[in-house]
């Protein structure tokens, strides 16, 4: 053998060996194939601005990603932490203080009429907090299913606490891969307080996350983030138990949602669309590979800031930015109260808050 294929040999063997692994190598993902609609970019209504610049960081003391912001009826600020634990801030944003530890993971938060606090845990399920901290199990699965990523909810005039399961294949530890893999098994669920049953409300959905009910109790809204959209559920009138696009490819990602109470919802998008995935989503063994890779090389997402207010009819009549290097990013939940709008993120350690123009 010559000594140029003597030394070949081992890049060519290294490189079959790399090959093999990024195409055939196992991965628990079952890629489905989807087309998204061509991006919007950030063009005409979604043109970058910097108005979210001078945000406030509202800090918790310690703890990391402050995912959902409640405000009970003093105006104390809360925010649970990737540790299990709610924080609590007086209404002016300061003496951050130990409230509760639910041992998992709570992401969306809501005060109940009794001034519970019902906390969508991805860890835990759908709880509940009374005053002194105390912690409840409300539900854990339904229709067999267990819950494995219990998100965003919202509490009907009624008590029904509508909410969210964003996938019944991962956990939130491993979010990325049910956004890789689009399988939609995410689902809108309804929990009755008086009979303890949970029913599903509307199944299918890729990565079910925010819920937001309208102010006359209507129809319900909830965000499916891996299809860039959100869907309207009527809940009263002729067209009760139907469903519809309220708003279709948007340019980001979106995440939580809330109703103001009058006559606006606030839309979180955690970070504008990524090329990259877009191009690989119709391609499912292409994700494949991509799963295969270190995770610092997939798709990830971005520091930004980015909220829009949405009218009755899903349109977008508040564009609210901010892409400078100190933004207050990766906003994941918009909470409008007493002239500010209050902000939780997956990317920062504290609680943010932009005071209304």
């Amino acid at each position: 053998m010559s000594l140029l294929k003597r030394l070949l040999l081992p890049l060519v063997v290294a490189i079959a060996i790399i090959v093999a692994y990024l195409f055939f190598w196992p991965v628990p993902l079952e890629p489905v194939a989807w087309t998204p609609p061509a991006a919007p970019g950030l063009v005409g209504t979604y043109q970058p601005n910097q108005k979210l610049g001078g945000t406030e960081r509202l800090s918790l003391g310690s703890g990391f990603a402050p995912e959902d912001v409640a405000l009970d009826s003093l105006g104390r600020i809360y925010a649970g932490l990737d540790d299990g634990r709610i924080m609590r801030l007086q209404s002016d944003g300061t003496r951050p203080e130990f409230f509760a530890d639910t041992k998992g993971r709570p992401l969306g938060l809501k005060f109940d009429s009794a001034e519970n606090l019902i906390v969508a845990d991805s860890v835990k399920g759908l709880l509940s907090i009374d005053p002194k901290g105390q912690v409840s199990v409300l539900t854990t699965a339904a229709d067999g299913i267990p819950f494995r990523i219990t998100n965003d909810l919202d509490i009907a005039a009624d008590g029904t606490i509508f909410f969210t399961d964003a996938s019944s294949r991962f956990p939130l530890t491993n979010y990325k891969a049910d956004i890789l893999e689009h399988q939609s098994t995410g689902r809108l669920l309804a929990f009755d307080p008086a009979t303890k049953a949970t029913r599903l409300v509307l199944g299918g959905l890729s990565f079910a996350n925010g819920v937001a009910l309208s102010p006359d109790q209507n129809f319900v809204l909830v965000n499916e983030t891996s299809k860039y959209r959100i869907h309207r559920v009527w809940l009263r009138g002729a067209r009760a138990g139907q469903s519809e696009i309220f708003i279709n490819n948007l340019p980001g990602f979106p995440d939580g949602i809330s109703s103001n109470g009058k006559d606006k919802f606030w839309l979180a998008l955690v970070t504008p669309r990524d090329a990259t995935l877009d191009k690989l989503l119709p391609h499912p063994f292409l994700r494949k590979a991509v799963w295969r890779l270190p995770p610092f090389l997939r798709p990830a997402p971005k520091r930004y800031s980015f909220v829009l207010g949405l009218d009755m009819d899903g349109r977008v009549v508040e564009n609210l930015q901010n892409n400078s290097a100190d933004c207050y990013a990766q906003i994941a939940n918009v909470v409008e109260n007493g002239g500010y709008l209050y902000f939780g993120s997956i990317g920062e350690a504290t609680v943010g808050r932009w005071k209304l123009k």
